[in-house]
């Protein structure tokens, strides 16, 4: 069997590619353990500067396995237990708090559809670029459940709160381009150049300063559920240790030769 889950390091690019394409990357349990592990293995890498989720075939990930999770569910009910839904907290909480505090800049290439905790990987990561022919959907509220995956918390910070639950109580495929339009998808380019095009996204973030780019990534949590005092003086924190990076260093002297600074992460 094929990896569910691939993983490749070049020049400070983690590419991570959800690689089962004749179930639309469907989320059994191999793919979610798998993703999780390379998740973390990026973000304690040194050599890794950026991380690039992609997937393999016509779907970025439609969420998920139901073939799975109805046969868990059948198990819970002869066994009279409740672990099903176990897979939130041991794999899809794990999979997002990754995404978000991963000290790394996350691009997401979502080649084909994203629903449900696919879709949610996709809301987690910094950037999105998004082929013309991909679209979203929530879906959670379609079998009957509630949002996960940590839909709750960034689908609001990128739409609105009111739109957001707009397309929970209501879900639906958003098209690139309205995707675009909600404030989805940063890119929307031709299905053709997708593939190119999220790739060179992401290894400019490998070549920039990564440790900025962590400084900004927690800014803007912190910023987004607390006041302007305390994000005040979160930024006077972040800065001070931006300030004394080497790559501020780096900057500062190629500028003053008017140069263009060659990164190196620290």
């Amino acid at each position: 069997m094929a990896d569910a889950v691939l993983y490749e390091v070049t020049d400070g690019l983690a590419t991570i590619t959800l690689n089962r394409p004749d179930a639309m990357n469907a989320l059994n349990t191999e793919t979610k353990v798998a993703l999780r592990d390379v998740l973390r293995q990026a973000a304690d890498d040194p050599a890794v500067r950026a991380v690039l989720l992609t997937a393999t075939g016509r779907a970025f990930c439609v969420g998920q396995d139901l073939k799975e999770h109805v046969a868990s569910l059948a198990a819970d009910r002869e066994n009279g237990t409740r672990v099903t839904m176990d897979t939130v907290r041991d794999h899809y909480n794990p999979i997002v708090t990754a995404i978000t505090r991963m000290p790394k800049p996350v691009v997401a290439g979502v080649n084909g559809v994203a629903a449900g905790a696919g879709a949610g990987f996709a809301f987690a990561a910094d950037y999105r670029v998004v082929a013309d022919s991909a679209s979203f959907n929530t879906s959670f509220a379609g079998v009957a459940l509630t949002a996960d995956s940590g839909v709750s918390w960034t689908l609001p910070r990128l739409i609105g709160h009111s739109r957001a639950g707009d397309l929970l109580l209501f879900p639906r495929n958003v098209s690139a381009e309205e995707a675009r339009e909600l404030g989805i998808a940063n890119k929307v380019v031709p299905a053709a150049d997708l593939a190119a095009e999220a790739e060179a996204v992401a290894r400019r973030l490998a070549q920039g300063p990564t440790a900025a780019y962590a400084a900004i990534k927690e800014s803007l949590a912190y910023g987004s559920d607390h006041s302007l005092e305390e994000t005040l003086a979160k930024e006077d924190e972040l800065q001070e240790r931006a300030g004394a990076s080497e790559d501020h260093g780096i900057a500062v002297a190629a500028f003053l030769g008017k140069e263009k600074p060659r990164f190196v992460g620290r």
